[in-house]
């Protein structure tokens, strides 16, 4: 059985800026699909996928319920990205707006 030793704060962090470093070095969505398919649970990665599609719904201005209809998301994951997307660290909504700009331009 393997031990858990937990990672510091430091360690925790420069973990997780080598995992963004990871993902910047990736140059195709094939390459991107590849990646989260080795790193997430097939659960994760719908859980993601999830979300991005109540991003661009909530970008349409879709009421939650209809959200809710359509992806089968729960209401309150739904809230939970709204608030993100309107006073998160802004990931949400720059990603949004670059996805939106290939599609446009």
């Amino acid at each position: 059985m393997k031990l858990h030793r937990p990672l510091s704060p430091r360690q925790e962090a420069l973990a997780e800026r080598a995992l963004y470093q990871a993902v910047l070095t990736l140059k195709s969505a094939d390459e991107c699909r590849a990646f989260f398919r080795d790193l997430c649970t097939p659960a994760e990665l719908q859980a993601l996928a999830d979300r991005w599609a109540v991003v661009e719904l909530l970008k349409e201005n879709r009421p939650y319920r209809e959200i809710h209809r359509l992806t089968g998301v729960s209401v309150t994951t739904i809230g939970r990205v709204a608030r993100c997307l309107v006073a998160g660290n802004g990931g949400y909504a720059l990603a949004a707006l670059r996805t939106g700009e290939a599609r446009h331009g």
